[in-house]
């Protein structure tokens, strides 16, 4: 049955009620907005074994930073994410069963506008037609990236704005949230992460989000490195993972490497083969038409000879210091790698994590997506990549487009699910 995934299957999508946007990649048309846009994370439903939730980010938008005000423009602004049930038929087809639309806990519908205060990114909302809008911002708004479908039934969603990492119930109510803010009463439980992860850079918070197969620990990962203390390091090829028990509350920390040298990369998925060895999604931003040296790998990481950050004692040489994290000589690790590299952190015993190749998805499926964000193990054989679509459109220079995959401009994104055989994926 597998075998008819392999070399893509799209899930099914309507097209939004938005006309008349023209598209700026291909003279005399105009874009269709793919509704859809189930490509932000993938995670197996507990017990039927060919069926997975996918989940959307914060709806259609794109970048309007005409004003120099961190500008985006929402094309539909009420919008709601929502996370989708899937089915892998027999004829080699994708079906839909149903959605579940993310609420806040008075069962409100949410949005995905940006938080106005705990998270908030300072971006500026517009309507399509440059106009700021009236009420443009959600408290409860989440640009969800990361997916667990848990046991009991329920989700925990992380996001890009604060970051979040929300437990939502079977309904989509929001339960409870974790984040790296102490004042928030809306973390009803008293869970925190390290406070340096209020640092996060906008738009690459924590994209990828997972859970042990004890279901005990929560482990995410971040997009790309922390603007921690400030942007200066965000050329920096250093990332964070952090595991959150659920039952102790207790924290650990470790740091991944990126590829890519002087072009950043993103980590973009993560998922549990047990309690100390994950896969990782690591891309970059190329499509295959335009570089078919394009960068869309799988890894292989295990935490058992890494360092925890956490358990790092205070000495004249390290300090724990509560909004930035672990110093070393007075500079944050970011700081830290960027001046002296991960050679300076070898020699003073701080490990990151192992990291060795499964699959490269370019050279196995000439993989045609600019973005890969979902991983689902399906068994020691099998490993299922989805893509986002970003609605199946993009922005160049503030010029709208349709999205495509193919020089002729015939060929349109849209969320692709692969299932690739013949690899160990180590579950």
């Amino acid at each position: 049955m597998y075998q008819k995934f392999h070399k893509g299957v799209q899930l099914p999508y309507d097209i939004l009620d938005i006309h008349d946007i023209p598209d700026g990649a291909k003279e005399g048309h105009f874009i269709e907005i793919h509704c859809g846009g189930f490509g932000s994370e993938i995670s197996p439903h507990p017990t039927e074994k060919h069926q997975f939730y996918a989940l959307t980010d914060r709806g259609p938008n794109t970048t309007y930073d005409v004003n120099g005000d961190k500008g985006k423009i929402f094309l539909k602004p009420d919008y709601t994410p929502k996370i989708g049930l899937f089915q892998l038929n027999s004829d080699g087809t994708i079906g839909k069963l149903k959605e579940i639309l993310l609420k806040n806990p008075d069962g409100e519908p949410i949005t995905g506008l940006p938080n106005q205060h705990f998270g908030a990114t300072k971006e500026i909302a517009y309507d399509q037609h440059g106009k700021v809008l009236e009420k443009g911002t959600d408290e409860f708004g989440l640009d969800s990236e990361g997916l667990v479908a848990l046991q009991d039934g329920t989700f925990w969603v992380s996001d890009e704005y604060g970051p979040h990492i929300v437990h939502f119930d079977a309904s989509g109510v929001e339960i409870d949230r974790i984040n790296a803010y102490e004042h928030d009463e809306r973390r009803k439980s008293g869970y925190l992460l390290p406070l340096e992860y209020a640092n996060r850079r906008q738009n690459r918070g924590m994209e990828g989000l997972t859970i042990t197969p004890d279901q005990k620990k929560l482990v995410g990962i971040m997009q790309s490195t922390m603007s921690n203390p400030d942007p200066s390091v965000t050329k920096s090829d250093l990332v964070r993972i952090v595991m959150i028990d659920l039952e102790t509350k207790a924290v650990s920390q470790y740091l991944y490497r990126q590829g890519g040298g002087d072009q950043v990369y993103s980590c973009t998925a993560i998922v549990a083969l047990n309690q100390q060895q994950f896969l990782v999604a690591e891309r970059d931003d190329d499509f295959y038409m335009d570089n078919p040296q394009a960068f869309k790998r799988v890894y292989k990481i295990d935490l058992t000879d890494a360092t925890d950050l956490e358990q790092i004692e205070n000495s004249d040489q390290f300090e724990q210091d509560e909004k930035t994290g672990l110093l070393i000589d007075g500079l944050t690790l970011e700081q830290f790698v960027l001046q002296r590299g991960w050679q300076g952190l070898q020699y003073i015993g701080i490990v990151p994590v192992a990291k060795t190749l499964v699959v490269d998805l370019i050279e196995k499926l000439h993989y045609p997506h600019d973005k890969v964000e979902g991983l689902w193990v399906i068994d020691e054989h099998h490993l299922a990549v989805l893509n986002d679509d970003d609605y199946a459109f993009s922005e160049t220079d503030g010029v709208m487009q349709q999205k495509y995959l193919d020089k002729g401009k015939k060929v349109i994104d849209a969320n692709t699910l692969y299932i690739i055989g013949g690899i160990d994926t180590g579950k």
